[in-house]
This record gives C-alpha cells, structure tokens and sequence, in this order.
C-alpha cells in the first residue's frame, strides 16, 4: 500500500531564546519492507545550516544548527512510502535466539541490556511462556497479545515513554509505554530488541492523528522484525517505520535544547493518506 503523511510541529516561546543544533528524524527508513518515494523537510525559521547524517542506529537523520534568538520554530515533514512486507513471518528461522552466535551478538549488545528494570519485567516475561527455552517466535507472539489484551490503553500527548517497571505496575500504558516493557521484556530472554517510531495506517481513519510506536527484534535468518503490542499484530504493511534506537529517546522525532528561561509550547497536526494496493 502507499501511506502518504504530512506531519507539522510547532514551538512557540513567551520569550524569544536561542537554540542549540536539533536532530530532526522524520525521514521514514528504506529498506526491504518499504520504500521511499518522496521525502521533503521544511524548517522555519530557515537554519544557518544543514546536513543529513546516518546515526548510530543507520537511520538518516537531519542535523540543523541556528544563529540569533527566535520566538517560534516551525518544522513540516512530508513523505509518501510504498509499504512492501505483506507477510512478517517471510524467512526461515535460525534456531533460538538466546544463542546469537559471535561476532552478532558482540553487535547487539545495546538491544540485549534490559537495565535496573530486569527483575520485575523478568518475572512477568516468564509468566508468558512454561518453558524453560521458549521457541522464539511463540513466545514472542504471546508476549505480544498478553500486552494486548491485559493492559489498558491510554492517550498521553507529550514527554517520554514510562519505565517499564512503573507500566507493568500500572497495567497500562500509550503505545510508546508498550513498547518499551516490549523491549525490556524481550531483553530478558536473551532476545535483542529496540524501539520504533512512525506511523500505522489506522491513525488515518481516527478524528487525530498521531505517530505510533512499537518494537523490533532480531531474529536470525529474519533480521529486524516488527511486533506492535498496542494492536497485538507482527509488523507487516500497515506501518511505517521513521527511526530506530535501543534507547527511545534517540528515535525521538526532533531533540534539541535551546537557551532561554521562556517556558515553550508545540503544538502538532498531522494528516494521513493511504491508498490500497490493487
């Protein structure tokens, strides 16, 4: 299918404040399960200047930098992507995971770091599946609709995703909440796992639309694959994946800071187009 997106984000501040360089990642990815047709980036006020980068993820992001104090920020993105993967389990499986053989594993070791959360998240990944060694691509599935349908789904504008502990204490969570216990969840079963950021086409048929976010992980023989615990479903063609990260706040859509004391306020909009495939 072909999702079109226009996404635009204002900043507006009380007093005028001088920015520091941004990273803006609202680029969608290329790859073999979607590809770019058009991709345009507008910044206003114009920055001193410019530069697509490849970050440490491989996603293509855009550095701009700032000269002089401003008052408000504007940034729209536009994109139109052909989405490919119409089956999520295309591949041929190579064993379980939790034996990454070197030198992938030294590879993945950002995405295999579950953190200060691993305790708790552990013991409610074991409670998904009986084995001791769970056949990945089951447990992973099981991981996926036990998030689905045991937790509460809530709406939250802005700020950063929760700590997984605090959303598997809550029992609920946004998409990005989600994906985050996803990740952590997976991590302790030995398998790699990252955050997304994009958009889902479902988001064209709702009164607003957001961006989403889900999770990968990777699977020998399969490579980065999709799961999306807000919908309980292996990423296929319904989504469209921008940027990438062990850590969420490095697929964050723009991140920069700015020097001032004003308080800041952004507003968003962002507008969806898909046409099916014949």
């Amino acid at each position: 299918m072909r999702i079109s997106v226009v996404h635009s984000t204002v900043y507006r501040y009380q007093t005028p404040v001088y920015p520091e360089p941004h990273t803006f990642r609202l680029r969608p990815r290329e790859d073999a399960a979607q590809h770019l047709l058009r991709f345009a980036l507008e910044i206003s006020p114009s920055p001193a200047g410019r530069a697509e980068c490849l970050d440490q993820d491989g996603n293509v992001v855009t550095e701009a930098w700032f000269t002089g104090p401003l008052t408000e920020f504007a940034v729209v993105g536009s994109f139109e992507v052909e989405t490919r993967r119409q089956n999520p389990f295309d591949f041929l499986p190579r064993g379980p995971v939790v034996a990454y053989p070197e030198p992938l594993r030294s590879a993945l070791v950002p995405y295999l770091h579950a953190g200060d959360a691993a305790g708790p998240v552990s013991g409610f990944a074991r409670s998904v599946t009986e084995a001791e060694i769970p056949d990945t691509l089951p447990f992973l599935t099981a991981l996926n609709q036990r998030l689905f349908e045991t937790f509460r789904h809530v709406t939250r504008d802005d700020g950063p995703p929760h700590p997984p502990e605090i959303t598997l204490r809550e029992g609920e969570g946004t998409c990005r909440d989600l994906a985050v216990l996803f990740c952590s969840a997976c991590r302790t079963m030995g398998i790699a796992a990252r955050f997304v950021s994009g958009y889902e086409r479902e988001a064209a048929l709702q009164p607003r639309a957001d961006m989403h976010a889900w999770a990968e992980v990777y699977l020998p023989g399969g490579g980065w694959r999709g799961y999306d615990p807000s919908q309980g479903l292996a990423v296929a063609a319904s989504h469209v994946t921008v940027a990438a990260a062990a850590d969420p706040r490095l697929a964050a859509p723009i991140s920069g800071l700015y020097r001032g004391d004003a308080r800041s306020e952004m507003q968003f909009a962002i507008s969806m187009q898909v046409e099916e495939s014949r």
